[in-house]
């Protein structure tokens, strides 16, 4: 990688933290603050106190960055970079304006895959407790890397995973069965070999959202980090590791090395497995048993590089998860309903999967019954989804008082609600546990037509037209060179969306 396009890297927002960091800084200097010096057991609740939004408080407010200094480590803590789903589309100049089939397609036209490169950083002794790592709540096991991307496979597992520090260099890593890491790691065992990894902290934006992304709805030839490359509209970087035979990605600002090998360990608190991190619906998490280990061989620190992490159950989570739910609904739609697909948002007030606002283009009274197709086919692709509001293109999905206003005027709930019971519960929704279902009965999933029909549409005529149209991002500035080296053949995930948050790549 020559110097003029890492410098162009790090100056590009969606190639690494620190550009978007400084683009935050330069832009909205009043959203960035440096705090402390606090410990890494207090940091999360500061946070949460002073900037957290729903679903970790009660406060309808994007997140604030805030870097926190801690005192005994020469690393500080990145909080909010991604709290705030206005300023993360801001930095990614290849996400659809609107999510619809004609979006989603030239995201995919425009996929560029990753090319090799130089990491530059220093190697330094392996010792995770040198990490500011974060420990949540007193219920947690300990502290837990709630940011590290796992690499694997030449690159073709790429997922974000919740991680318990055990000791100074291993790791207790959760990771849902079925997915790629996963079955890569059962593929390495039964062949009786370990499985290297790479786990990056501190990683571009246009990486962290693709790794959300559900890999099954990709096509052929096209993986996650080809999505990351047309997010950012230039390729990532992928470097080789020092210990490892496994890539890393070269703009993150602390990389740990090592080693899946079948080793496991509990999510304990003292002797008993208990409560893990809080989840991203802002409740508590729950420890998990023979979780695999990671032995960590190498790390490798950028000068000045800053620790991320996120604090669970905050926005961060819902708008990382939301932005990458909101593709992987649209690449999965297959029936002509979806030509009528005009946008999409899936709220933080559930995590950024659970609640899903679709606005529709109605061309004809037939159209009418396109919601109740539309709503069978999302429940049945995205396990995760509970409830599809539908509007009108008048409507802004994006703006959540809009969706209740089409639901306060367009919709009777007697009629326009309708109730799926033939799904499994999430039993990360406290509603869908059995505890919950002895007191109300069966959980469902439900869809809200709160469309207008199509032969009386002239009564709901709003009075002033909207949603009105939002400002064209700026693109890639034309001086910024991208990245031109050897592309790199990765695979592509195939497995579906299920599991734990912080596993947080569904495929």
């Amino acid at each position: 990688m020559t110097r003029s396009v890492a410098a162009a890297a790090v100056a590009d927002p969606a190639l690494s933290m620190r550009g978007a960091v400084a683009a935050l800084r330069r832009t909205d200097p009043g959203r960035y603050h440096v705090r402390g010096p606090l410990g890494p057991d207090d940091i999360a609740a500061d946070y949460a106190r002073r900037y957290a939004g729903v679903p970790a408080t009660s406060r309808a407010v994007p997140e604030d960055v805030v870097r926190y200094r801690t005192g005994r480590h020469d690393i500080p803590v990145l909080l909010g970079l991604y709290g705030d789903a206005e300023r993360v589309r801001g930095w990614l100049p290849g996400y659809p304006r609107r999510v619809d089939r004609a979006g989603v397609r030239r995201l995919l036209g425009a996929a560029r895959p990753a090319v090799t490169g130089e990491r530059r950083a220093e190697r330094r002794p392996v010792d995770l407790a040198a990490l500011p790592v974060l420990r949540t709540t007193d219920r947690d096991a300990g502290g837990y890397l709630t940011a590290g991307m796992v690499l694997a496979d030449g690159g073709a597992a790429l997922s974000v995973h919740r991680m318990l520090v055990l000791d100074r260099e291993r790791l207790a890593l959760w990771m849902v069965p079925g997915r790629t890491l996963a079955r890569r790691y059962d593929e390495a065992l039964r062949a009786g070999r370990r499985l290297p990894v790479s786990v990056n902290i501190g990683v571009p934006p246009a990486a962290m959202v693709a790794s959300a992304l559900g890999g099954r709805f990709l096509p052929a030839g096209v993986d996650k980090l080809a999505v990351a490359g047309a997010l950012a509209g230039a390729p990532l970087t992928l470097a080789g590791a020092e210990t490892q035979p496994v890539p890393v990605l070269a703009e993150s600002e602390i990389v740990l090395e090592g080693y899946l090998d079948g080793s496991t360990a509990d999510e304990t608190l003292g002797d008993r497995v208990t409560g893990s991190l809080p989840e991203f619906l802002g409740y508590h998490g729950r420890g998990q048993a023979g979780l695999p280990v990671i032995t960590v061989t190498g790390m490798t620190v950028r000068p000045g590089a800053a620790y991320q992490a996120v604090i669970g159950p905050g926005r961060e989570q819902s708008v990382i998860l939301g932005l990458a739910a909101a593709l992987s609904v649209a690449l999965a739609g297959r029936s002509p309903d979806w030509n009528l697909l005009h946008d999409l948002h899936l709220s933080p007030a559930g995590g950024g999967l659970l609640t899903l606002a679709a606005s529709l283009r109605k061309t004809g009274p037939a159209d009418d019954a396109a919601p109740a197709r539309l709503a069978r086919e999302v429940f049945d692709a995205h396990p995760f989804t509970k409830l599809v509001v539908f509007t009108d293109d008048d409507v802004d999905v994006r703006v959540d008082e809009d969706v209740l206003w089409a639901l306060s005027t367009r919709a009777n709930l007697g009629s326009d609600c309708v109730t799926f019971d033939d799904y499994p519960p999430l039993p990360m929704d406290p509603s869908q546990t059995d505890a919950w279902l002895a007191e109300r009965g069966r959980p469902g999933r439900s869809y809200v037509d709160a469309t207008v029909p199509y032969r009386v549409r002239g009564l709901a005529e709003r009075a002033f037209a909207g949603p009105p149209p939002r400002p064209r991002r700026a693109a890639r500035p034309a001086d910024a060179p991208a990245a031109a080296t050897t592309p790199i053949p990765t695979g592509v995930p195939t497995t579906p969306a299920r599991g734990r948050v912080f596993d947080r790549g569904p495929a």
